[in-house]
């Protein structure tokens, strides 16, 4: 999640809250088929690979993403709340990429999350040990569309429209979630 999205859901700055790169293995994020749909579908490879009818490379059959520390009860409830039923939270393992540092620290300007050219995923004997975390699997596997969902193209071409003022014909998701800060 973009950490000015995260900020945006959890009402608040997230002061006390560490981030840093991380990755998922044997997981895919998909595009959703909804109209409008911006946000990704996350599911196991195995119901990706009846999705997109090949086989993926292994840098396509991961998800890197962020690992999160430090959220409350409540912000894991803004969290759930957000992402709605269509998702379920369920329990994993993910590799860091590098190291825990402050929210505050996280480079989360858009520019600085894209790297022009991102290393590739180290071989998984070099990777750190995995660390127990909880991910949004997508519930709705006949909602996604076979191709994949980019993190890149989200960043340059509607990440704004989740952290920045909303209009009222938006998403709902975000009327309900901010319905529940106030």
């Amino acid at each position: 999640m973009h950490p000015k999205v995260l900020q945006h859901v959890i009402g608040h700055n997230g002061a006390e809250l560490q981030i840093c790169p991380a990755v998922l293995l044997d997981f895919t994020r998909h595009k959703v088929k909804l109209q409008k749909a911006e946000y990704p579908g996350m599911i196991p490879y195995e119901q990706s690979r009846i999705l997109v009818k090949r086989e993926l490379s292994p840098e396509e059959r991961s998800v890197r993403g962020t690992l999160v520390t430090g959220l409350s009860d409540k912000d894991l409830q803004f969290l759930d709340d957000f992402e709605g039923p269509e998702y379920i939270r369920k329990g994993v393992d993910v590799h860091p990429l590098g190291i825990l540092v402050k929210l505050s620290e996280y480079p989360i300007d858009d520019e600085a999350l894209i790297p022009s050219n991102p290393p590739a995923l180290p071989a998984l004997s070099k990777l750190a040990p995995p660390v127990s975390a909880k991910t949004y699997v997508y519930d709705l596997f006949q909602r996604l569309q076979p191709e994949l969902w980019s993190f890149e193209e989200f960043v340059k071409n509607n990440a704004w429209k989740w952290y920045g003022e909303q209009d009222s014909d938006d998403d709902v998701r975000w009327a309900e979630a901010d319905e529940e800060g106030t």
